[in-house]
Formats: structure tokens, C-alpha cells, sequence
């Protein structure tokens, strides 16, 4: 006679709630919550407090009210800072993103030495700003550079005290600077898009230049979106190239806002003004990054929608 085996007891394991992963979620992001509120919030909160005050930078502060905002919005030279700022902008962007976007699809195809150049590329990151700006401000010297080393006549130009020129330099520099970075970031949106459109799309007869335009660029559409808020915030913000390569010369050829604040503050004293200027740089970078992200659509959007 044989007996029953009891009924195996099936044990029902314990399910995580969507409350305990967002509690463990949270106390993860803790630290940077709090080291961003300490060296971003905090800060930003001090410089619009005193942008209602009266002070020199030593002494006691006064509030002024709107006194600081009525100095910042009244100078003569805002406009023109104003408008060289956005030049600057719209061509360090025309300018960084087709080279960063090539230079990283580039770098993203796998072949033998393309992780050496990669490397190369990067150096420039790597260096101060103010080292950059002394180095070309002595290449371009119209005596001692590379006109004089070269014998390049056409060199010879005054490049740095003519206001065309001078802003020309700037872009330039600053984009030489910066493609590395970006050319960085497309480089991994680059490795992020799957091979089965690129193998989906050769069975269909299609050329690299077809794949980059059809399949590459469209992909890329919000690594594109990060990379172009982070050159316009760069933009917004450059002081120390800008300062000393031409000390926002000649004349106001290439003064920016930054550097008309640093005037207001630390040459003028005045830092009421000052932080004004700040708080308007802040809107400004604040408003076009939410109009860049309302281009992008949808963050939570796959970029493989509509395909």
C-alpha cells in the first residue's frame, strides 16, 4: 500500500512594491540632491537677492530695490553684449555640431586606430582655456606668429584688432575647444542605434550617405537635442576664453554678457548690476533649453517610434 505524498506548500515569494523602489530610488539621488541645492540652488538664490541691493563687493549691503535691475537694463552696452552673445551662439552651434556630429560617426565605426584618434581628439578638453587663449593669441600675432614662422603673407592680418576678425577667432577657438566633447557624446549615440537598421537597410540597396541621412541623423535626434543645449549654456556663460584672448575687444566687438557682468562686478565694482546680469543670463539659457526640449518632443519617447 502506498501513501500520499502531502501537498507540496508552495512558498509565494515577496513582490517589491513600486513605493520601496522609489524609496530606494530616492535615497540613491539623495546626495546629489543635496550637493546640487548647496552649489546650485543656494547660489543662484544668493545672486537674485542681490540683485535688489547696493554693494561694492567689500563694504555693507544695502537694498535698492529695482536701482540695480534700472542700471543693468539701462547701460548702453547691453544691447550690444546682448547681441554678441547670440552671435556667438548661433555660429559656435553652426559650426560645432555637422564637424562633432561627423567626427563622432567617425570615431563610433570600428577600425584599428580610430580609439587612438579618439584620444587625440580629446586633448584639447583636457586644456585651460586661458592656456588656448594665450597659445593663438601668440599663433596669430601679426610680427612674432605664424606669419613671421611660415612666410605666409596673407597671416600677416591684424586677426585679433579688427571687429570682424576678432569675433571670427572666437568662434573658432571656442569651437576648436569644444568638438572633441561633443564629437564625444555623438560618438555614443552613435553606438546606441542598432545594426539591424543598418543591415535592414543595405538588403533595401542603400549607400552610407542614404544610411547616414535616413537611419543616423534621425537617431540622433535627441543626442543632437542634448549636445546643442549644452553649446548654447557654454555659449551663454564663456568668460575666461573671450577675456583673455581679446578682453572684449576691440572696442565691444566681442563683449558677451558674461563679460559685461565680470565689468560690472570686478572692474566697476558694482554688484547689484552685476548679479542682474547673471539672473538674465540664467532666463536666457533657461528659456532657450525648454524651447530645445520642446523641439525634442517627448523625453520619454523611444527613437525608434515611427520607423
Amino acid at each position: 500500500m502506498t501513501t500520499l505524498a502531502p501537498p507540496a506548500v508552495r512558498v509565494k515569494e515577496p513582490t517589491r512594491t513600486s513605493g520601496g523602489r522609489s524609496g530606494a530610488v530616492l535615497w540613491m539621488a539623495l546626495p546629489a540632491l543635496v550637493w546640487f541645492v548647496i552649489f546650485a540652488v543656494i547660489p543662484l538664490i544668493g545672486v537674485l537677492l542681490l540683485s535688489f541691493t547696493t554693494w561694492n563687493g567689500i563694504g555693507t549691503i544695502h537694498g535698492s530695490g529695482l536701482t540695480s535691475w534700472k542700471a543693468a537694463l539701462t547701460d548702453p552696452g547691453l544691447p550690444r553684449a546682448l547681441w554678441v552673445t547670440f552671435v556667438i551662439m548661433a555660429l559656435s552651434w553652426l559650426v560645432q555640431t555637422p564637424i562633432s556630429i561627423l567626427l563622432g560617426v567617425f570615431i563610433a565605426a570600428r577600425s584599428k586606430y580610430r580609439g587612438l584618434l579618439a584620444v587625440l581628439y580629446f586633448v584639447p578638453v583636457l586644456l585651460s582655456s586661458a592656456a588656448i587663449s594665450i597659445t593663438y593669441k601668440a599663433l596669430l600675432d601679426p610680427n612674432f606668429g605664424l606669419s613671421a614662422g611660415l612666410g605666409v603673407s596673407w597671416l600677416a592680418q591684424d586677426w585679433l584688432g579688427q571687429s570682424g576678425l576678432a569675433l571670427g577667432v572666437v568662434v573658432f577657438v571656442v569651437s576648436w575647444q569644444y568638438i572633441p566633447f561633443h564629437s564625444l557624446i555623438y560618438q555614443g549615440g552613435v553606438r546606441q542605434i542598432p545594426q539591424s537598421l543598418y543591415e535592414a537597410s543595405q538588403i533595401d540597396g542603400a549607400g552610407r550617405m542614404r544610411q547616414f541621412f535616413s537611419i543616423t541623423l534621425p537617431q540622433l535626434k535627441y543626442t543632437i537635442i542634448t549636445s546643442s543645449t549644452l553649446m548654447v549654456v557654454g555659449s551663454l556663460t564663456s568668460f575666461d576664453l573671450i577675456y583673455v584672448l581679446t578682453a572684449g575687444g576691440p572696442g565691444d566687438s566681442t563683449r558677451t554678457l558674461a563679460l559685461q557682468m565680470y565689468q560690472f562686478g570686478f572692474q566697476a565694482r558694482l554688484m547689484g548690476p552685476a548679479s542682474a546680469i547673471a539672473v538674465i543670463l540664467v532666463l536666457i539659457g533657461l528659456a532657450i533649453s525648454l524651447l530645445l526640449r520642446r523641439l525634442g518632443g517627448r523625453a520619454d519617447e523611444s527613437q525608434l517610434e515611427g520607423m
